[in-house]
């Protein structure tokens, strides 16, 4: 079938005169994956990171925990007088 379509045209355009029908969906498909080749003509904007001379930043250590003190093991105190320490005091108004 395909064939025979492209027979009937081509047979059209042997009528009318040697008349050259282009396809720009298909040179917009060519164009386009073909761009993808094609190298980056745009400048940097900083340093070329596979450059090695380029100047970077120095890199320091800085612990995430460091300002972190254990709190165990916590001295051992009597239970009465932790929970004395911490009740509230009665009025002495009265």
């Amino acid at each position: 079938m395909l064939t025979l379509s492209g027979a009937k045209s081509a047979a059209a355009s042997a009528a009318r005169g040697r008349h050259f029908r282009f396809n720009w969906p298909l040179l917009a498909l060519a164009a386009l994956a073909l761009s993808g080749c094609m190298p980056a003509t745009t400048q940097i904007a900083a340093a070329d990171p596979a450059d090695p001379a380029a100047k970077v930043a120095p890199v320091g250590y800085r612990s995430t925990i460091a300002p972190y003190t254990s709190l165990r093991p916590a001295t051992p105190a009597p239970w009465r007088e932790r929970n004395e320490s911490v009740a509230p005091q009665p009025k002495q108004d009265r």
